[in-house]
């Protein structure tokens, strides 16, 4: 599976350490950045990216860290077909893959230590949607509203 990721300066330690996690994983890791720290860029300019590589299929799911994972999970879900969410636990790592079809996890590089994270990034990337007919119900209307709004 192809994995992105993206992170600015306040996720950049924790992105590094989840690419050797993913990679020992057995799974393949496309880096949008940021390449280097920088403690002055803006997390838009990574996570944009990795939320657009998502909805147009070149990577199967994305983790996006900033300093808490927030603004990353609002610039991912301004871009149209990402279902982006700060993660904290690993049922919601699991179960918003599986009912919600989340496909950016957000992880806070300054609030996530790199044990949860393990944890998390496990079940984010082992979970699959379900495809089941209440979840593709509830997953229509937030098309409909994305597609109409």
């Amino acid at each position: 599976m192809k994995i992105g990721i993206a992170a600015d300066h306040g996720g950049f330690a924790l992105k590094e350490q989840i690419i050797e996690l993913i990679q020992t994983l057995g799974h393949e890791v496309i880096d949008f950045g940021a390449l280097t720290y920088d403690a002055q860029d803006d997390y838009p300019d990574f996570i944009i990216p990795l939320a657009q590589a998502v909805t147009t299929r070149k990577v199967h799911k994305g983790i996006a860290v900033c300093g808490s994972g927030v603004g990353a999970a609002i610039a991912a879900n301004k871009v149209k077909g990402a279902r982006a969410s700060v993660i904290t636990d690993s049922y919601s790592a699991r179960q918003g893959v599986e009912h919600d079809a989340m496909n950016i996890m957000c992880l806070g590089g300054r609030i996530t230590g790199i044990a949860v994270a393990e944890e998390l990034v496990k079940a984010y990337v082992d979970a699959a949607y379900t495809n089941e007919d209440r979840h593709n119900r509830r997953l229509g209307k937030v098309e409909t509203l994305e597609n109409n709004w």
